[in-house]
């Protein structure tokens, strides 16, 4: 992807998603033929791997848009299990999810809201690659930051040692695209004439993108469960220059066509994207075979563990000793030892 897309897979906290820990002891209530267990299904991956191969038969931007295509579909596809999952399935453990761990409603809203947001992620770099309407650009980012704020807040109950790390990740991204939002909202209020509250706007993006900076360097200094991304490397490559040159701008034209006085208070976010907000996939899980029938269910019981039987020692075999021929010479040999 380009530089401006900003797009990493699967940073993820514990189990980038697709390595669930489904034999922790839980178990779904007794199953029938209509209603099958289908909680291994927890361990499917939704992440594509197509962002490490091209199709080469294609030309270089139209594998780029195909790899975008699948990247959005494979992260709204995923944030539609996870809320299926959580709405059908869950409820129906016997035992109570552990706290913290993927089976938590809590993580699992987490999982779906920011699946939701990364999808947006690759709908902004679009929007920025196509060079769209900077309203529609702000306004997308404002929602993205949105996301990954609810995504935050979802995870304020859980443990700091489980939760720390991720929430930071989920910090960074709020305030990183929160930066986005001002910065391009900056540019509409320059086109509208209003450059004292664009000046006052791009302060704010400063200040924004410098938080998520600082945000991205506790992160990596945080130690929780799970791989750790390099948002600094995959996403302040070209937002801070940006910053910089609009507000440079904005500056400029202030001091020699507008005047404007810069506003003490920074201007509302008052923004909500008409177009490109990711929706969860609808999902359903295939039609139960026909093998499934009630007799084959009544021979397993989920509520009961198996009996552990205790290994009893081998005993050793007892060695018998064996008897030695007599090696004594019969005949004298002639030969002499000296």
């Amino acid at each position: 992807m380009q530089d401006s897309m900003h797009l990493w897979m699967a940073p993820n906290k514990r189990t980038s998603f697709g390595s669930c820990r489904t034999s922790s002891g839980l178990t779904l209530c007794k199953e029938t033929p209509q209603v099958p267990n289908k909680m291994l299904f927890l361990n499917w991956s939704p992440w594509p791997s197509m962002l490490q191969f091209g199709t080469p038969s294609l030309p270089q931007d139209l594998q780029e848009r195909k790899k975008a295509k699948d990247v959005h579909r494979s992260l709204t596809f995923a944030a539609g299990i996870f809320k299926h999952l959580k709405e059908v399935y869950i409820p129906r453990l016997i035992t109570p999810a552990e706290n913290g761990r993927d089976l938590d409603p809590r993580v699992m809203d987490t999982y779906m809201v920011q699946c939701k947001a990364e999808a947006q992620e690759v709908t902004i770099a679009r929007a920025i690659e196509l060079k769209h309407n900077a309203t529609l650009i702000a306004a997308l980012a404002f929602e993205t930051a949105n996301f990954y704020q609810k995504a935050d807040h979802t995870l304020n109950t859980l443990e700091p040692e489980c939760s720390s790390k991720w929430r930071n990740y989920l910090q960074l991204k709020e305030h990183f695209y929160m930066a986005y939002a001002y910065c391009y909202h900056g540019q509409t209020l320059l086109t509208s004439d209003k450059c004292g509250e664009s000046i006052k706007s791009l302060q704010e993006a400063e200040k924004c993108y410098s938080r998520a900076e600082a945000l991205c360097k506790e992160y990596r200094q945080t130690k929780g469960p799970g791989s750790t991304a390099k948002p600094s490397e995959q996403l302040f490559t070209t937002l801070g220059g940006l910053i910089k040159n609009t507000l440079q701008k904005c500056e400029r034209e202030n001091g020699f066509i507008y005047f404007h006085k810069v506003p003490a208070e920074v201007p509302q976010l008052e923004l909500k994207a008409s177009y490109g907000l990711a929706e969860p996939i609808s999902f359903e899980f295939p039609a139960v075979s026909e093998q499934c029938t009630p007799e084959v269910y009544t021979t397993f019981d989920l509520t009961k563990g198996a009996k552990a039987e205790k290994a009893k020692p081998k005993q050793e075999e007892e060695v018998k000793p064996m008897k030695e021929p007599d090696l004594k010479p019969q005949k004298d040999t002639g030969c002499v030892i000296s």
